[in-house]
């Protein structure tokens, strides 16, 4: 059964549920009874609607800001890897650092200008990237240390490699959307179920309550959207940079 039954299925009960004990209520009432005399509760269930619904637009904005930033922290990781087995390399002879550093510069360049900007086009990372990747990792792994020197230093590279390996791997997953559409389902459905019930507090054309209605209106409408934008944490306005790689490779620019 598809999550989307279950909760058709769901929403239909609870509503039939309420109903049913809704209309045995109203035929156990007098003909003596005075509704006056009772809470209106339209204005509270319209409250609740209203708080329920802003509980859940904070969760969202919390659940993609987290995913923003983890997505920024991965990249900070991977650059941050990379320059530790550039730096620390220099215990090795000039042929095999000088290759270590080229591939390293190779494979930062081509994440910046290209790897990039695929990302955000097509959520994902390429297959040139693993292969630069790999090719930095064969540099260190397969080099066998002739001093005691660059045996102390080697272990601490290939582990440096390993994790900028897996910072990448992170950087893969964080590309796509963050929110399940399911939850988009229940956003904009609550968006315009609280939006619509203005309409039934008797809001009048005094310039005072329109004002109000229009702010309201607009405020749900921006924290859709910013809840739209950070959602794809490489793709959209507020988005994860590689200004990591960057300050770390000046000339990867």
């Amino acid at each position: 059964m598809s999550e989307w039954l279950v909760l058709t299925i769901a929403m239909a009960a609870a509503c039939a549920v309420v109903l049913t004990i809704v209309m045995i209520n109203n035929r156990r009432i007098g003909e003596d009874d005075d509704p006056t005399e009772t809470p209106d509760v339209l204005e509270y269930m319209t409250m609740m609607i209203g708080v329920i619904y802003a509980i859940v637009l904070g969760l969202a904005i919390a659940g993609v800001w987290e995913g923003r930033g983890a997505a920024q922290e991965s990249v900070r990781l991977e650059a941050q890897a990379l320059h530790e087995v550039s730096a620390r390399a220099e215990v090795y002879p000039a042929d095999v650092r000088t290759r270590i550093r080229a591939d390293i510069d190779a494979y930062v360049t081509y994440v910046v200008q290209t790897e990039w900007q695929h990302m955000v086009d097509h959520s994902e990372v390429t297959e040139k990237g693993d292969e630069l990747l790999a090719r930095v990792r064969q540099d260190v792994t397969l080099y066998a240390p002739k001093t005691d020197l660059e045996g102390q230093a080697y272990q601490p590279l290939v582990d440096q490699v390993a994790a900028a390996d897996d910072a990448r791997d992170q950087r893969a997953q964080n590309t796509e959307a963050t929110m399940p559409p399911i939850v988009w389902f229940g956003l904009i459905t609550g968006a315009l179920i609280t939006v619509g019930l203005i309409f039934t507090l008797q809001i009048r054309r005094t310039p005072r309550e329109l004002l109000l209605a229009g702010l309201f209106s607009v405020m749900i409408a921006f924290l859709l959207f910013l809840i739209w934008d950070l959602d794809a944490p490489f793709g959209h306005g507020i988005a994860a940079t590689p200004d990591p790689f960057v300050n770390k490779f000046p000339g990867s620019e």
